[in-house]
């Protein structure tokens, strides 16, 4: 075992089970960690945010979580990033298969609203941040896929909101992570812009087969991406839908029911 944190965090190697089967990607394809919660606490001071939380993500699956404001859906994100401790519980990561053994740092990475890139730094140099001196040419192959190839030379400051955050995700996944945490990324871009941010992050986690957990208030927007939605109520996990919708997602009749349930959901929150 690999300890990944201090005490609460553990890689472990065992084989995975098989991917959700509401995804198209090939099973042998998928990079991506599984993830298991077991009796997670959180608490800041009096407040508790996250109470005896079991929450078990497949390798590769996408995974959208849903709730009120102050629910705890950032928080869980921050704790499977290791950015914070849990008060109590553990975090496990395993190895699917087809891949190296062993889950370190650089296998997770976050996307938040801000894209809080560099301002003094192009944006190619933003993607390469963190990356070995032989890995930096791959910045140039991940800003094509992203639509920014011709942008690569210009300043933050010349971007759209849009543009910044497609050389976010881009930086996100210069480092092939098994694990994409997604934290409202696409919270203040204008509408038309925001579905083409859903199409390129969908395109590029099918491309890639990492395990990916959004945060977001959108309904529409988690079951346009997710395999499975949870809703956080209270620090527990109140439902859970399955999305099992063919992509790319059409928004027919299947897919506005779906979407009211679990919009009525989160109103009985």
């Amino acid at each position: 075992m690999t300890d990944l944190s201090i005490g609460r965090h553990v890689a472990e190697d065992p084989a995975a089970p098989e991917r959700p089967a509401t995804t198209d990607i090939n099973p042998t394809a998928v990079v991506g960690a599984e993830i298991l919660i077991e009796q997670l606490h959180k608490f800041y001071a009096d407040v508790t945010v996250l109470e005896d939380l079991d929450l078990h993500i497949q390798p590769g699956e996408f995974l959208a979580i849903v709730g009120r404001s102050g629910c705890g859906k950032s928080t869980l994100l921050r704790l499977i990033a290791d950015l914070e401790q849990p008060s109590y519980g553990e975090i496990k990561f395993k190895s699917a298969r087809h891949i190296r053994e062993g889950i370190t740092s650089d296998d997770i990475r976050v996307m938040f609203q801000d894209p809080r890139l560099l301002p003094w730094r192009s944006i190619e140099q933003n993607v390469q941040l963190g990356l070995a001196k032989e890995h930096q040419g791959n910045a140039s192959a991940l800003l094509e896929k992203v639509g920014l190839k011709e942008k690569a030379g210009l300043w933050p400051s010349q971007l759209s909101g849009g543009q910044r955050q497609r050389t976010a995700l881009a930086r996100a996944l210069s480092h092939k992570p098994r694990i994409l945490l997604l934290d409202e990324p696409l919270g203040a871009l204008d509408a038309l812009t925001r579905l083409d941010m859903q199409s390129l992050i969908e395109k590029l986690w099918h491309e890639q087969g990492f395990t990916a957990i959004l945060v977001t208030h959108d309904v529409s927007e988690a079951v346009q991406l997710a395999d499975r939605i949870i809703l956080l109520d209270k620090g527990h996990i109140a439902k859970q839908f399955k999305v099992d919708l063919p992509r790319p997602r059409k928004k027919d009749y299947a897919f506005s029911e779906l979407e009211q349930q679990v919009l009525n959901a989160v109103l009985a929150t």
